[in-house]
């Protein structure tokens, strides 16, 4: 049974175990972006960072769209978006949003359905695997908008994903890209039908949650300072670090032990 988390606006928290199902919930408006949403979306990623009960997050939107970017009406008329490459005001700015979701130790499934524009399209990119539904189109909006293509962390995130030509077709023209495509590039990782993507999900949340909940962590924080790094002897130096933190811990010898004795390892809650 999933359990709802009170006080929110214009996104949806209902955690079941230990996966939280987060949905942008504008439906009327595609799940567009505005001064609210972005708040509550890196209110909520930046708590995860000490959340050792929540281990996987899937992340969708309510209604026609996973998210068609920013609400110009209302960052021109109302509700505005903070946004800007430097920090001149205190509190949340757009761009925290990708930096919060990469931040947080648990991996992120993004399921993509419809227009993903924009914001939106650099938050499905910022997550750790995308599913796209048949009717997803994803574009780089920014640089169709009199704004560089480079913005969110696209610049950064879609030619590591798909390979500098394809991201720089993508970025200079904003072109979109759909579901078919986007898996034959490995942009996502499968496609399905809009209304079987949560159970598309399921087989990677299950495969997740076998895992020695701290090996899990570890993963995504040492594959984060890995893509950083292009020295060979240094990613090793690293990932030796990250396998001696999991091997002192008690998920290593539990998983040995389930692994000689034929059976299901029995994993601490937290770790």
């Amino acid at each position: 049974m999933r359990e709802e988390l009170p006080g929110l606006k214009s996104i949806r928290v209902e955690r079941d175990g230990s996966v939280d199902w987060l949905t942008l919930n504008r439906p009327e408006r595609l799940n567009t972006l505005t001064g609210t949403m972005v708040q509550e979306l890196c209110e909520y990623f930046d708590r995860l960072r000490g959340n050792y009960d929540t281990r996987i997050v899937v992340m969708r939107g309510a209604g026609r769209a996973f998210c068609a970017g920013l609400d110009i009406k209302e960052h021109l008329e109302g509700d505005r978006v903070p946004e800007g490459a430097g920090r001149t005001k205190p509190g949340y700015h757009l761009f925290d949003i990708v930096r919060l979701m990469r931040a947080c130790p648990q991996p992120i499934i993004a399921l993509v359905h419809g227009p993903a524009c924009g914001g939106g399209f650099a938050m499905a990119l910022a997550a750790d695997i995308r599913i796209a539904g048949e009717s997803a189109r994803m574009n780089d909006a920014f640089v169709a908008l009199g704004r560089s293509g480079c913005e969110l962390g696209l610049s950064y995130f879609l030619p590591r994903i798909v390979g500098l030509g394809i991201a720089t077709e993508l970025m200079y023209t904003g072109a979109f890209i759909d579901a078919a495509r986007a898996e034959r590039v490995g942009l996502v990782s499968r496609v399905a039908p809009d209304d079987m993507m949560e159970q598309a999900a399921g087989e990677f949340i299950d495969a997740m949650l076998r895992t020695a909940p701290l090996g899990l962590r570890i993963t995504k924080e040492t594959l984060n300072t890995v893509l950083k790094i292009n020295d060979l002897n240094t990613v090793i130096e690293l990932e030796g670090h990250a396998q001696s933190i999991c091997g002192r811990g008690p998920d290593f010898e539990q998983a040995m032990r389930a692994f000689l004795e034929k059976r299901p390892p029995q994993y601490a809650k937290s770790a």
